[in-house]
């Protein structure tokens, strides 16, 4: 029962699109990433997913609309619904989600991740 500096995990990594675990309660993971650039289009059959920006700014690219978010905001991501993270610039996001999301979702390809690492 530790406490957990978002700063200083951040810190800890400089990879993108390469979420860390940095917590779990009750079957769902506490995860950072740092991204930049646009992701691939894909949706979870299964999972929600919440993506809260701790800094800088990006774009949730849904297929009919785009939601900016900034420094503070959050959004949750239906399951099923197919979107897409775009970020101009670096950005650091903390995404709460169920332990079996893969971060690619329905897509297999270079960028999906099995095992994730924990810091």
């Amino acid at each position: 029962m530790d406490k957990v500096n978002l700063a200083e995990k951040f810190s800890r990594f400089s990879t993108h699109w390469d979420p860390k675990v940095v917590g779990e309660l009750n079957g769902q993971h506490v995860k950072l990433v740092k991204f930049t650039g646009p992701f691939t289009w894909h949706h979870h059959e299964h999972e929600d997913e919440l993506f809260l920006v701790v800094k800088g700014e990006f774009d949730m690219e849904f297929t009919d609309r785009t939601v900016k978010l900034r420094e503070g905001e959050f959004i949750v991501v239906p399951r099923g619904v197919e979107h897409r993270p775009n970020a101009r610039e670096e950005v650091h996001v903390l995404l709460f989600e169920p332990a079996t999301t893969s971060n690619t979702g329905n897509v297999v390809e270079e960028r999906t991740r099995g095992v994730l690492e924990r810091i």
